[in-house]
């Protein structure tokens, strides 16, 4: 009696391959149904289908195909069992070896705006029950759920036997792409139905081994939905992403959206904005007329530390963007868009990565996590719109005008900078940035002392509380005009009063922007 291995797939990717292989080399019969079967069929390769094994009909309008005890029968019996092998033989059931699912694109229907119907249709039943079952009997089966599984499998098969180990590695596999598609199901009746009572984690599936981690010696996995964010961003050119690289890119897209994003009208002003980004925190911001300018203002802020940056953009990259990328090197641009002679401009730095990241592709997380020893901390995301009509001047001195376009800017870029963390700003560009010190009055320093030739008239934004007033004494000496902060020290008034000693405005938001 020749082996049978079931193949029921979605993602037929390199199936005929496998099913060919299995078929030629090793006399398998091959067992399907539906599409599969016939996609298999087309391809030359002969198919016993599902409802001729069982000698039972598909039924339910296809609903009820492989819920059937011939076909679990064949998968769940353990060979090593002489009551279940009798069953297996008393029953007229034969043994299924191998079982290759993947299942109904359900993520892919939900994000293509369907309808409730439409999507519950296609949540995939019997398809996670035969891996399930095969997963369970692993020393006897072994289980196929991804593509990029078929090559190894064939070759380990090709030398005569797939040992233990890799069946159990097989298995866990199974287990997590069953469980990753009840997560996107759940989350999915969670928000179309507002059941949400409590942040849900998003099912995350491998999108692919990275080369390393933070360091050389520390290897890192890149997870995640594979129809949005990073990994939906299309790469133009460059050497492949590493995990610094998505870090970083990730904190210079979160600033640069804080100003809007892409070239389409929106309901929202966008403001062409370029964050330049180095180790997770911005050293250069900055809005213009234009993106060029905007590039140019960044730039200008500290342009040493540029020196092998992130830059984000939140409009299309023009030529006369690119020819100034080309000054100087960086590891990443992210944008909505490159223009042609853009492209051509930087195709010339071959290693540079060109990542377009469409606007309708951006995830706008509800929450984060981090991990801890032994679980994860999760929160809500810090990007709930803020009003500034909810900020309170605490002085009897007023903000210009264009101080209050200064203190806006610097206020959403001071958001993103590692606590504590302090921002100059003039003409909506940074000037200085002061991220991550122990105290608040070190970052304080090491922003007005990169400064200091242009901070008169600046302003100067804080994500958190000034504890004294040394702040704003020190702020002072750089001739800082205005100063934005949360508030709420129990020392408060001695800010203001020394703010208004030193003829400088002040406003407190009432909200503070830690990011550790």
């Amino acid at each position: 009696m020749s082996p049978i291995a079931l193949i029921s797939v979605s993602d037929k990717t390199n199936i005929v391959t496998l099913a060919k292989f299995l078929k030629d080399k090793f006399s398998y019969t091959i067992l399907s149904s539906g599409g599969t079967a016939q996609y298999l069929i087309d391809a030359g390769i002969p198919v016993t289908k599902v409802s001729d094994f069982t000698n039972s009909l598909e039924i339910l309008e296809g609903r009820v195909k492989t819920l059937h005890p011939k076909i679990h029968g064949g998968i769940l019996a353990k060979r090593s069992s002489k009551t279940h092998l009798k069953e297996i033989e008393t029953n007229n059931i034969k043994l299924i070896d191998i079982v290759v699912v993947n299942l109904y694109p359900f993520q892919q229907k939900i994000s293509s705006n369907c309808t409730w119907d439409e999507a519950i249709e296609n949540i995939d039943i019997g398809g996670p029950s035969m891996i399930r079952s095969a997963a369970k009997n692993h020393r006897d089966v072994s289980v196929l759920v991804n593509p990029e599984q078929y090559e190894k499998f064939m070759r380990m098969l090709s030398k005569g036997a797939v040992d233990e180990i890799y069946k159990t590695k097989l298995a866990y596999e199974a287990f997590q792409h069953t469980a990753n598609y009840d997560a996107t199901i759940s989350n999915w009746f969670s928000k179309e139905k507002n059941l949400e009572l409590e942040l849900h984690l998003e099912p995350f599936p491998l999108i692919r081994q990275l080369r390393y981690g933070e360091n050389p010696h520390q290897k890192a996995s890149w997870y995640g939905n594979q129809l949005r964010g990073w990994s939906a961003a299309k790469q133009i050119q460059g050497k492949e992403l590493s995990y610094n690289n998505l870090l970083d890119l990730e904190s210079a897209l979160s600033t640069v959206l804080e100003f809007g994003y892409g070239d389409e009208p929106t309901q929202n002003e966008v403001l062409n904005t370029a964050v330049i980004l180095k180790h997770n925190n911005p050293c250069g911001a900055a809005v213009g007329n234009s993106i060029k300018e905007a590039y140019q203002k960044a730039l200008e802020c500290d342009s040493v530390s540029a020196f092998g940056g992130i830059v984000a953009f939140n409009r299309t990259v023009d030529i006369e963007t690119a020819q100034l990328l080309c000054n100087i090197f960086l590891e990443c641009v992210v944008a909505p868009s490159f223009n042609k002679d853009a492209l051509e401009i930087l195709k010339n730095k071959k290693n540079l990565r060109l990542l377009e990241l469409r606007p309708e592709l951006i995830d706008e997380n509800k929450s984060i996590s981090k991990s801890i020893m032994g679980g994860l901390l999760v929160q809500d995301n810090d990007n709930k719109k803020e009003e500034s009509e909810d900020w309170e001047i605490v002085t009897s001195l007023k903000p210009s005008e264009e101080q209050i376009r200064d203190l806006k800017f610097s206020w959403k870029i001071c958001k993103h900078v590692k606590s504590n963390a302090i921002v100059i700003a003039k003409g909506e560009k940074t000037l200085g940035i002061g991220a991550g010190q122990m105290n608040r009055v070190g970052s304080a320093k090491i922003a007005l002392e990169a400064s200091k030739d242009f901070s008169k008239g600046g302003v100067l934004a804080s994500d958190g509380f000034f504890p004294f007033a040394d702040t704003v004494e020190l702020a002072s000496e750089f001739g800082i005009t205005s100063i934005i902060q949360p508030g709420g020290s129990l020392r408060d008034q001695e800010s203001i009063d020394m703010c208004e000693s030193k003829g400088i405005s002040m406003i407190m938001t009432k909200r503070r922007h830690f990011l550790h």
